[in-house]
């Protein structure tokens, strides 16, 4: 009887044994830390030498499995995430959950910042090419592995990504930052390492403007700045001092909006900073 139970305990245990080594490895190969959630920043870990596409991008993966990709505001259909390695390939869908925005109100604004005179508009298409240049770079930085950090200390948030905005009573383009009220002055951290890819002290809508690249497609952009501390091409680490709060640009007080982009991508900064709002 004891026999018995033995033989059919290693049955059970060679059973098991090539139930594992049988499942494509690639089943096993992609992990995710983040929500799949509209405005979401999500980073992806497969195993080293793996090719990944998100949708029909191709992503860069680090040297030991990393890679990072966002889903936008509006997003409304699955994201299929596509792995390769030795040949193989596995599909993986995931399905986006709908989020709930707010509407913000905003009056007092100056009329040419809510509508521009047409003698402008040639200098916004000029700014936002710049901006857009700087948001498309696919560096090999692997930043973006780290937690960020907040930009200021004790601020009051006033803001909140996805939010409708009517400015002057008139509808607007969609909030796709984070707002944090602070008086004038107050210095500003680098949320996390990187490089300064874009440093603008006076552009028409965002006024004293900065951008980091933190690698794969990942960017953070700093807007309304009073002073600016870095220049381009400068590497700064995480907590330096990049500049000082200020109320440049279309703006009604002193504040910090903060972006986060996955190249194009507008992202939901809340969802790499442990803030509550």
């Amino acid at each position: 009887m004891i026999r018995c139970n033995s033989l059919n305990v290693k049955t059970m245990l060679r059973v098991i044994f090539l139930f594992i080594i049988l499942i494509p490895s690639s089943a096993l190969a992609i992990s995710f830390d983040g929500k799949f959630v509209q405005g979401h920043f999500i980073i992806g870990k497969t195993q080293p030498k793996t090719e990944i596409w998100v949708d029909k991008k191709k992503v860069k993966v680090t040297k030991d499995g990393y890679f990072v990709f966002g889903i936008g505001r509006d997003r409304k259909y699955d994201i299929i995430i596509t792995s390769e390695k030795d040949g193989k390939k596995t599909k993986t869908v995931k399905k986006v959950q709908k989020r709930e925005y707010r509407i913000q109100r905003i009056d007092g604004l100056p009329e040419k910042k809510v509508t521009p005179p047409p003698e402008v508009y040639e200098r916004i298409k000029r700014e936002n090419k710049i901006i857009a240049d700087a948001r498309a770079i696919e560096s090999d930085l692997t930043f973006f592995k780290k937690k960020f950090i907040a930009p200021l200390e004790n601020a009051i948030i006033t803001g909140v990504y996805g939010s409708q905005r009517i400015l002057n009573g008139k509808p607007k383009w969609p909030h796709y930052g984070i707002d944090f009220a602070a008086k004038e002055g107050t210095k500003i951290k680098a949320m996390l390492d990187g490089t300064a890819t874009m440093v603008e002290p006076d552009l028409f809508y965002t006024g004293g403007t900065l951008i980091f690249d933190h690698g794969h497609g990942i960017s953070t952009l700093y807007m309304h700045m009073q002073k600016i501390f870095v220049k381009k091409g400068q590497k700064v680490k995480q907590g330096d001092i990049i500049g000082t709060v200020g109320s440049t640009g279309r703006s009604t007080g002193a504040h910090l909006d903060i972006r986060l982009n996955w190249f194009g991508t507008r992202l939901d900064p809340m969802t790499v900073l442990n803030l509550k709002n």
